[in-house]
């Protein structure tokens, strides 16, 4: 059955190689990206002429999760067009790198804007409509880096996306109820085929940043980013992440899984996951609350 699908952050990487493939699974696909008459119109241009040499329904819309009003008006469009809201995909992150120390509070603040608060005001905006349909799916793009290996010099990412997947998982139990579902896609460090490492921020104290990379931590880095990169197989593919979206999306509702692990580097994050989902079950049904572990049908 075909569904109206918002993802967030689809201008690059996963966002959109997921729209797209959303598209060809017969959706109709918003990818949102700021800036769409800016830096961003020749990419809408080229989507829009895609969609039409492809007969698929990919559509674009104005959506910077860091703007209250951006977020409301996009979900406004896209009720105004398609008449309906199914499906949600907070996709949109931003990744720094550097020695946590060198990271200021407020580069903190905006890591925790974009990847934490990002999601909190596209749910506002979308989740209203979303319960008063009585159903529909929210599809959370976290890391395995919350639970997985965490090498050194992303300690803003991970934290950020640790608070995310927290998110996601009361989310979960607090919306089943209304007969919306989640599932947690958990992509490990694809060092290749995203930019998701290529246009990561740095540390704005420059001072504290040498202290450690000009010091004991010398090399660190490089060792960290080439170790990642000898873990990830030959044949790893980013595209996996949109395949297996596009799959949960296809799945009849109430059957979806609760985390769907996309990690050819195997970094420990699903064995760790599994250990922790079942605590979470465990608790729900001392609590004698096992109807929120699963969507209202």
């Amino acid at each position: 059955m075909s569904q109206v699908i918002l993802i967030t952050g689809a201008s690059s990487g996963f966002g959109l190689m997921s729209a797209k493939a959303l598209a060809e699974a017969g959706h109709t696909v918003y990818a949102s990206m700021r800036q769409l008459h800016g830096r961003n119109a020749a990419l809408a241009s080229e989507l829009a002429d895609w969609s039409a040499e492809h007969g698929q329904d990919l559509r674009t819309v104005e959506l910077d999760v860091q703007d209250e009003e951006s977020v409301a008006q996009a979900v406004q469009q896209v009720l105004a067009e398609s008449g309906r809201l199914d499906v949600i995909v907070h996709n949109a992150g931003h990744m720094v790198f550097g020695p946590a120390e060198a990271f200021t509070p407020e580069q903190l603040a905006a890591q925790y804007d974009v990847n934490v608060l990002g999601t909190q005001r596209l749910n506002r905006a979308a989740l209203p409509y979303l319960r008063r349909q009585g159903k529909g799916l929210v599809l959370w793009v976290g890391s395995s880096s919350t639970r997985g290996g965490t090498p050194p010099f992303l300690a803003p990412y991970f934290a950020a996306k640790a608070a995310m997947d927290a998110l996601a998982v009361s989310y979960a139990a607090e919306l089943s109820r209304f007969g919306i579902e989640s599932t947690i896609m958990v992509p490990g460090a694809f060092t290749k085929g995203t930019n998701h490492f290529a246009h990561s921020g740095k540390p704005a104290d420059a001072e504290v940043e040498a202290a450690y990379l000009q010091g004991p931590y010398r090399g660190v880095a490089e060792q960290a980013l080439s170790g990642l990169a000898a873990l990830e197989p030959a044949d790893a593919d980013p595209a996996e992440v949109a395949r297996k979206l596009v799959e949960v999306v296809g799945m009849p509702h109430g059957s979806r899984p609760f985390r769907v692990h996309v990690d050819p580097s195997e970094d420990g994050a699903e064995v760790v996951n599994m250990v922790a989902d079942r605590v979470r079950r465990e608790i729900y049904q001392a609590m004698k609350l096992t109807d929120l572990l699963s969507p209202k049908r």
